[in-house]
């Protein structure tokens, strides 16, 4: 059966990135909820995250309320609905794409399709994070507020390790290295860019699931079995197969290397107007910033935001913790019914402390 297309797309040409390279034909795929008159939200997805992991936080009487804002949900490059290597013609190497690259495809979007020249806030968890962060550097005058919860505005090195580890085991069932953090694979010698078998698929997603499965959630969280309790698997391998397995195996390998390789290269800093000064990028800020880790997150622990926190000018950021067990989770994507409630209501404590601006 075909998916079923529930998204619409906005055609960027061929779109040239920091990198150098272009992205031929680009294009990005969203979705948006309320009405174009209401002020506007951009809320970008996360890795391997398609536009729908992104409704859970979207409701009437949440914070995203559709009847008060209009929310704008823009795809990654890379996560299969916007340009991506898996519905891009096949036989070379994706072209590397950056933080940078893909706010600046939102910018386009959200002011040549929509006419938008301010936003009310740009929200978003984990890579939807680092894109706030991103919006509010790149284009400091844009909006009135950012909430990135269980994100970084800087890859740290630890989290870079963790993804080198994940990334390897995904090149390994193509008996290919890794070229380091950062970087893609090493080509093997004598060999052309080729697609992945169906066997390499299988036993390269499973390995990286299996891999992702000790970061996504504490050691507290399966210390109580909460996949059990909570999640309702019977068994620790049963979560392993039917939950990290599950997952990994309905993702293009090319699209996750992709979008890993942007997340590995996260730096707000990485931009002409800052020129690697990470502390001068966020000092930069003007957005109000309300900064929510988690206080168990294995990716993003929260002494790396309150670093970002106190480089922002006075008055800008705040930090609130999460107070979870659920890890990475809590964050997203609504599993964790608790946290989702926390989040709401710091979001919506937030928004009405900082009226619109415009």
């Amino acid at each position: 059966m075909a998916e079923r297309i529930d998204y619409e797309i906005f055609k960027l040409g061929d779109w040239e990135l920091q990198s150098g390279e272009k992205i031929t034909d680009a294009h990005i795929a969203y979705k948006t909820f309320g009405d174009p008159k209401s002020p506007a939200i951009v809320y970008p997805t996360w890795f391997s995250g398609s536009i729908s992991d992104n409704f859970w936080l979207i409701e009437e009487d949440k914070t995203l309320d559709p009847r008060k804002y209009f929310i704008i949900i823009p795809a990654l490059f890379g996560n299969g609905q916007s340009s991506s290597p898996s519905n891009q013609p096949a036989g070379k190497p994706f072209p590397r794409c950056t933080f940078y690259d893909n706010v600046r495809a939102q910018y386009a979007l959200v002011t040549q399709r929509f006419g938008i020249t301010h936003l009310r806030a740009v929200v978003g968890w984990s890579m939807g994070a680092a894109q706030s962060f991103q919006w509010a550097t790149q284009y400091p005058d844009f909006m009135d507020l950012i909430v990135p919860f269980c994100g970084s505005a800087r890859t740290s090195l630890h989290n870079q390790v963790f993804l080198e580890g994940v990334k390897s085991a995904l090149l390994a069932a193509k008996k290919i290295p890794s070229a380091g953090s950062g970087e893609g694979g090493v080509a093997v010698a004598g060999e052309t860019y080729r697609t992945w078998t169906s066997e390499e698929k299988d036993v390269g997603l499973k390995a990286f699931g299996r891999g992702y499965a000790g970061w996504g959630f504490s050691q507290a969280f399966y210390r109580e079995k909460v996949y059990e309790k909570v999640l309702g698997y019977k068994s620790l391998e049963d979560f392993m197969v039917n939950f990290w397995e599950t997952w990994a195996c309905s993702k293009d390998p090319e699209n996750l290397l992709v979008m890993l390789q942007t997340w590995q290269n996260g730096d707000v800093s990485k931009q002409e107007l800052y020129n690697g000064d990470f502390e001068k990028a966020l000092g930069s800020i003007k957005a109000k910033t309300l900064v929510l880790p988690g206080k168990t997150d294995l990716y993003f622990p929260p002494e790396d935001s309150e670093y970002e926190v106190v480089c922002m000018k006075p008055g800008i950021g705040q930090l609130d913790i999460f107070p979870s067990i659920w890890g990475h989770w809590a964050g997203g994507p609504g599993d964790s019914k608790e946290d989702a409630v926390w989040l709401d209501q710091r979001m919506k404590r937030f928004f009405s402390e900082n009226p619109c601006s415009v």
